[in-house]
């Protein structure tokens, strides 16, 4: 696959999983049953396959290893993070508090992750 088309698939999922990450949020915390809806619990998913699976693609491409390159070793550990916050916030936590911290946490790293790929550097200061 053509790079430019891949990179594009890449950042649109990007844009997509926040988007979604962020309306889970918001009806979360609102208590909405929109989150109960089907869609809203199969599409994330999809998407984010759909990212994992571009992002190991351009990595291939790229001939890019994240054991040479600290960004994307940055990037995949931020991942890991987001991923966690992520689970806690819409599984695992039982307070409203909690959830609303873990989930705003993991927007932070969700930031963090999307300035390490736009700038190639791990330490932001």
């Amino acid at each position: 696959m053509d790079y430019a088309i891949l990179k594009l698939l890449h950042v649109t999922c990007v844009i997509l999983s926040y988007l979604l990450f962020l309306s889970r949020g918001v009806w979360m915390l609102r208590a909405s049953s929109a989150l109960q809806q089907r869609w809203v619990k199969i599409m994330p998913h999809i998407n984010d396959t759909v990212l994992l699976a571009s992002a190991i693609a351009l990595a291939m491409l790229t001939q890019r290893n994240p054991a040479e390159e600290p960004w994307l070793a940055a990037k995949i550990g931020g991942l890991l993070v987001y991923i966690a916050l992520g689970m806690v916030a819409f599984r695992f936590a039982k307070t409203r508090r909690v959830k609303a911290t873990t989930w705003i946490l993991a927007q932070g790293v969700f930031i963090y992750i999307v300035l390490v790929a736009v700038t190639k550097n791990p330490v932001l200061v």
